[in-house]
């Protein structure tokens, strides 16, 4: 019988780590894991194990030097000034034990999920160990080794034939991503982050729109330091609605990073668990409306590991399952459970404190320049949709 959401997990992702100080920790999984089973969201029936990509697959979007590189950097082969080269062995992204197969791992994991779906096995599926966006063809960055969304949208072309719309709503743009499907008509990419004027990788300008065949399918939506829920929330839902009817996928892959949330050290926006409890909803929704409900979801960044993470990436298998989103204290089990490892005090209930933060000075400043990104955007957009 065809489930309605599948959770790809094994404790086999949990290789995939930089050093114990490192800001991208995959403790955040289990911990997400463990909430939803505390609350009963989830069963041991709904979580596959993630297979390893092969080579062959990982060739699919990186160049087979590359691999080797990576391959030879997890057996300690590789010179220090080699690694570099491929971005490898840079204080963002440390080169650790048996690099090649934990982010093989993760690549698979993705794979596992996009076959979920596709097979018609489940409705919904993910992979909270993906999300490396920012890998390249030939080059680790930003924490990323292999990028398993870019390989995933190649093997749901190659074997599928889909047509796949990619939406990115981590505080950093989804470059790597973007650039692998540039120039393809096939693949449309959507991005709302935080302006690259002040936040790695510096790129998802609205004029990124796409190269030769494939011009008119990147969307990028760079939001304002110091964003809040509600002009995150607007962009995101009008930007979902117009470029979904516009470019009308066969599926849709979403990459939920969890690092717009004000607690996130690394970035710089205003947003609550409001937002997380909005996107996967909304993705859910126009998968229903526009894809026969085929819809595959991976995590991303999020480097408050204790009191973001995990709350906010519930709610995307919460979204998958339609369980009402839950209100009030969060499980005193799971609590007492984790607030031994974390270095701050947990938020104990669903929902963030009110008030989070003291008030903006700036927020109708930013929430006009929002506004007027927002409506460039959509002339593009409409541009677009009067030239089909």
């Amino acid at each position: 019988m065809k489930k309605d959401a599948v959770f790809i997990f094994s404790e086999d992702q949990l290789g995939y780590s930089f050093s114990d100080t490192h800001p991208f920790n995959q403790k955040r999984i289990v911990m997400t894991l463990d909430l939803l089973r505390k609350i009963g969201a989830i069963q041991d029936s709904d979580i596959i194990a993630p297979r390893m990509a092969t080579d062959e697959e990982l060739l699919l979007v990186h160049d087979a030097k590359f691999i080797d590189v990576v391959k030879r950097a997890g057996k300690g082969e590789l010179r220090e000034d080699v690694a570099s080269i491929y971005g490898i062995g840079t204080e963002d992204t440390p080169i650790f034990p048996n690099m090649h197969e934990a982010s093989a791992m993760l690549v698979g994991g993705t794979l596992s999920a996009v076959e979920q779906v596709m097979e018609g096995h489940s409705k919904y599926a993910v992979n909270l160990g993906g999300g490396l966006h920012h890998g390249f063809q030939g080059r680790a960055s930003g924490f990323c080794v292999y990028n398993d969304s870019s390989v995933a949208i190649k093997y749901l072309q190659e074997k599928y034939g889909a047509r796949v719309l990619y939406v990115d709503t981590d505080a950093h743009h989804g470059d790597g991503v973007q650039w692998t499907f540039y120039d393809d008509p096939s693949v449309c990419t959507l991005s709302i982050h935080e302006t690259g004027r002040y936040l790695f990788p510096g790129t998802g300008n609205i004029t990124e729109r796409g190269n030769g065949a494939g011009y008119g399918t990147s969307f990028n939506f760079p939001i304002d330091a110091f964003t809040e829920d509600e002009s995150f929330l607007s962009i995101y839902k009008t930007a979902m609605e117009e470029v979904v009817d516009f470019f009308k996928p066969d599926v849709i892959l979403t990459q939920n990073g969890a690092d717009a949330h004000y607690f996130d050290p690394l970035t710089h926006l205003y947003g609550t668990l409001e937002i997380y409890k909005e996107i996967p909803r909304v993705a859910r929704e126009m998968a229903e409306t526009y894809c026969n409900g085929r819809w595959i979801a991976v995590g991303g960044g999020g480097y408050d590991i204790y009191r973001v993470v995990p709350r906010a990436w519930s709610h995307i298998w919460l979204a998958m399952k339609q369980i009402p989103t839950p209100t009030g204290p969060l499980p005193e089990e799971w609590l007492s459970t984790w607030q031994s490892h974390s270095p701050v005090p947990l938020i104990p209930t669903w929902e963030d404190p009110d008030p989070l933060y003291e008030p903006i000075p700036r927020k109708e400043e930013i929430t006009e320049k929002n506004a007027q990104m927002l409506d460039r955007a959509l002339h593009i957009i409409r541009n677009e949709k009067q030239k089909k």
